[in-house]
């Protein structure tokens, strides 16, 4: 089904192709299925005796206990998926729906069995000789990944009982604050103060306003997002503080130093990676200021307003429509492989993306894999740049699926360092032939978009880490109040940002603006942005030099970034991510865009 708006109908995705309702038989059956096999799972594990110390077990007993788990759970993952997925896509596009809550609810009862049966797989790994069990059992040699990092994983694990409490606590701890999040967050509206009088707008069409080419609409949606923001503060700085706490006191009941050290573990690099990719950022902050300070110039101002980040320069040729974008993207997809470009049709043909804003749904925009290569993607599309290259983003994640697909469930999860390495990469290939076909004010605006999304994965995100640093460190001894949130936010800002943005008009809300402050599993979900945007521009840059040998190679780092950590996948593209130069090379050429933006701002302010 689609919506009407003054310009085109706007997608939404299809679910029928997995069941045909939520009190469907087929999805009932399923879901019966699903808590069926975890029940079967927990009988299976006793029988093997997976869990506790095996120390003293014949080699070849354990390889065999190892390999009927992994063949139980493989299926079970999957089904999990598709279920996870399916009644989330409800959710996601229409917070009221009670049935889909309900559901998920369900749902997640499940699942925190199926994660009790997961740690104790992986304390179980952790007391058997990995050396042993690899020389033995071809099964295991295709989770040697899987191993190891469960065997660096157990020094990190609590008791049995106390992770067991732990994951039954999760569905009314910290998952209740997340689902608190996206329901209020998603149902909130806000007035616009609009030339005609005000308007109420769902959030995410308020943020969308950001584009607008009018400053005063751009302006006016500002003061009311913050407005927004500012009504619905004191929930979801419980919400933030709560989840936060939980963090702290599971890190340090598992003993990590720090919650990042457990996030640097889960994203699969080091503090010496970390820290190199950020030395790199901060050399560099005077080149995205100078970017900003352009921009500002450009549209009559002494310095820019936060609401001016986005606000779109020169002038498309035609409007970027929804159905622009799709031909745009599918003949570029194209012109890089045929696989690619058949992929990005299929996409569109069969209803996987939900591109309208409405009221109820999530504001931003994802991709979940459901079974298979297949995936659904939600966004909020405005005709413009910007959403174009959000839709090659979130197509690009659907084709990292694709390809991850050939793997079993239990080599599937990349971590967020990795994750973004082909949605960031679709994205350049469709800026970068934006830029090739454009001229004069129209490469501008191209140039300048591209420029505010870098500015964002690299400076705004920066500012994002450096906040949730500040957060953890203060959340340690208490609450913080939507004041301190607000103060701590700005701090961020003027420390990436500088003198690139007008002081006094900053977001000092953007803590409540960011869901990814809200997923309780995933802590500090901001720096794999800065690093996936690099990475990806080196192998963009790769990709130039070799047209003819990169595919092959990209399709199988894809599919590997489940069991090879990113490190050694570095490796393999002749990449040291622990080298500061790497970043400092990536970084180049975000400032090579800004000379290039620089050059034809100049011809615009002579023309005046």
């Amino acid at each position: 089904m689609a919506v009407e708006t003054a310009v085109e109908s706007l997608p939404r995705w299809n679910t029928t192709t997995f069941y045909p309702s939520l009190e469907s038989r087929p999805f009932r059956a399923d879901f019966a299925a699903l808590t069926a096999g975890i029940d079967a799972l927990a009988v299976l594990f006793d029988r093997s005796c997976i869990g506790g110390a095996d120390g003293g077990r014949p080699v070849k007993e354990a390889a065999a206990a190892f390999e009927a788990a992994v063949q139980a759970l493989n299926p079970l993952l999957e089904k999990s998926r598709t279920l996870r997925t399916y009644i989330f896509s409800f959710v996601a596009t229409d917070s009221r729906d009670s049935l889909a809550q309900a559901r998920m609810s369900e749902y997640q009862q499940n699942l925190v069995c199926l994660e009790q049966l997961l740690t104790r797989f992986t304390a179980w790994i952790g007391e058997l000789d990995i050396e042993d069990l690899l020389a033995v059992s071809a099964v295991a040699r295709d989770y040697t990944y899987l191993l190891r990092r469960a065997q660096k994983k157990v020094a990190y694990l609590m008791s049995p009982a106390e992770e067991d409490l732990a994951a039954e606590l999760s569905p009314s701890g910290g998952q209740a604050w997340n689902r608190l999040y996206g329901d209020l967050t998603s149902q909130l509206t806000v007035g616009v103060a609009f030339p005609d009088g005000v308007r109420e707008m769902p959030i995410a069409m308020v943020r969308n306003l950001a584009c607008d080419p009018d400053p005063e609409i751009r302006r006016a949606g500002y003061y009311a997002e913050l407005e927004g923001w500012k009504n619905a503060a004191l929930p979801l700085a419980a919400a933030l503080n709560s989840i936060k706490g939980e963090q702290i006191v599971l890190s340090s009941k598992r003993h990590w130093e720090t919650v990042l050290d457990e996030a640097l573990f889960n994203n699969g690099i080091d503090r010496e990676t970390l820290e190199a990719m950020h030395s790199a950022v901060r050399e560099e902050y005077p080149v995205f200021r100078r970017y900003l300070q352009v921009k500002a110039r450009l549209l009559g101002e002494a310095k820019l307003p936060w609401w001016d980040l986005f606000a779109p320069l020169g002038q498309a040729a035609r409007p970027w429509t929804f159905s622009r974008a799709r031909d745009l993207i599918v003949e570029q997809f194209g012109a890089y492989s045929p696989r690619l470009g058949e992929f990005a049709e299929k996409a569109f043909r069969e209803g996987w993306i939900d591109a309208e804003p409405r009221e109820g749904k999530r504001d931003g925009a994802f991709c979940m894999a459901v079974r298979g290569g297949e995936s659904r993607l939600l966004a909020n599309f405005q005709p413009g740049i910007k959403s174009v290259l959000t839709l090659a983003h979130e197509l690009g994640h659907a084709y990292h699926n694709l390809n991850l697909a050939q793997n079993p469930a239990l080599n599937r999860e990349s971590p967020g360092t990795l994750a973004e390495t082909a949605s960031i990469f679709c994205e350049t290939l469709i800026r970068q032939a934006m830029i090739n076909k454009a001229l004069g004010p129209e490469k501008l605006a191209l140039l300048d978009a591209g420029l505010a999304n870098f500015t964002q994965q690299v400076v705004d995100v920066t500012g994002r880490f450096i906040f949730e640093r500040g957060l953890l460190a203060r959340r340690v001894n208490r609450e913080l109040s939507v004041p301190e949130l607000n103060e701590l936010m700005l701090q961020a800002q003027r420390e990436t940002y500088g003198d690139g943005l007008d002081a006094d008009a900053l977001h000092p809300y953007l803590w409540a603006a960011r869901l990814h402050y809200y997923y309780p599993a995933n802590p500090f979900y901001n720096f794999p942005y800065t690093f996936g945007l690099l990475f990806s521009l080196g192998l963009y840059a790769r990709y130039v030099k070799e047209k003819d040998t990169f595919q092959a190679g990209f399709d199988n780092l894809l599919a590997s970034t489940g069991r090879v950590e990113a490190a050694s996948l570095a490796r393999r593209m002749g990449i040291d991510i622990r080298a500061p130069g790497f970043w400092r090379a990536g970084l180049k050429t975000i400032a090579h865009t800004v000379d290039q933006f620089e050059e034809l701002a100049e011809e615009d302010f002579q023309g005046m």
